[in-house]
């Protein structure tokens, strides 16, 4: 089987047009009230899923566009445009969890600055309005909006809880517990139990540090396995285009087809592996209807 440059290129803009219809099915959009569909497993699913990057969708067209033309195999267009799409999350820097790691410290930091604020406030909501004032920045927002619901006359527990889903952090959970048994009048040493809190987020920041410590160096080894392999095809490509040709038939394709199989199913394993696994959160869901409604304060 001998492809065309014009063909490949065709074939390339059909797989490459496949992904961004695949990616544009997987994500989040806006299908009116929830009560009005079941819940069922693949609604969870795509509504867990945030908006689709354009610019990114557009970087794996373009990908599966050029290697189409240069390589004539469809299959190799298809698996370079999903990889586009997915090895960056694999061996790129892991910002979500330096993001993780810099809220579960401010939550910390906020934490202690309420126990601070306890001893010369009127009362809790003072205290967590007096704490928005110089709270960290990767939960500024949502202490500011906690702090706007309480002058707005919200009830304390149910401004809590909109504050919880707001942030839907395991380490947070604990705190807004802390407060809603505080808030009942049913925590006789408030202060004490926050600072508690404060120390084993803080202990949780050093155990994630240690843990992403250990994550770089598989990250390390899967950049060079994708480095060293885009490489070979690259040079064998360019100057012994003759020891790549059994691809061009359609059981070179096959083959193509199931080694970029094994690939992907490596990455996934890898992927698996470095996921976070203490997200189990003890407040999940505990914002009602009403609350969640109003979670967005102008």
């Amino acid at each position: 089987m001998t492809l065309t440059v014009p063909l490949a290129a065709l074939l390339g803009l059909g797989t490459a047009f496949g992904v961004v219809l695949v990616a544009l099915g997987l994500s989040g959009r806006d299908n009116g009230p929830a009560d009005l569909e079941p819940d069922s497993w693949l609604s969870r699913f795509t509504s867990a899923r945030g908006p689709v990057d354009r610019r990114r969708v557009a970087v794996c067209v373009a990908v599966g566009v050029v290697v189409a033309v240069l390589t004539r195999w469809p299959v190799a267009a298809a698996l370079c445009a999903v990889g586009a799409w997915v090895l960056p999350a694999v061996i790129g820097p892991d910002r979500d969890h330096a993001r993780r790691v810099a809220r579960i410290e401010a939550i910390a930091t906020w934490t202690e600055a309420l126990r601070d604020n306890l001893s010369g406030a009127a009362g809790l909501e003072q205290a967590i309005t007096t704490s928005a004032i110089e709270c960290p920045e990767p939960i500024r927002d949502e202490v500011i909006r906690l702090a706007t619901r309480l002058q707005r006359s919200w009830r304390l527990a149910a401004a809590l809880r909109a504050f919880a889903a707001e942030l839907a952090d395991p380490t947070a959970d604990l705190v807004v517990a802390g407060l809603l048994m505080a808030a009942r009048g049913s925590a006789g040493q408030l202060g004490e139990v926050l600072g508690e809190l404060a120390t084993s987020a803080r202990a949780k920041v050093a155990s994630r540090q240690r843990i992403a410590a250990g994550r770089k160096r598989n990250r390390t080894s899967a950049r060079v396995i994708v480095g060293v392999t885009l490489a070979m095809a690259g040079v064998l490509t360019l100057i012994n285009r003759g020891y790549l040709a059994p691809f061009d038939t359609a059981t070179g394709q096959l083959v193509l087809l199931m080694a970029g199989g094994c690939f992907a199913f490596a990455f996934f394993w890898l992927a698996r592996l470095m996921r976070d696994r203490d997200n189990s959160r003890i407040l999940a869901g505990v914002a009602g209807d009403s609350d969640a409604r109003a979670v967005v304060v102008s």
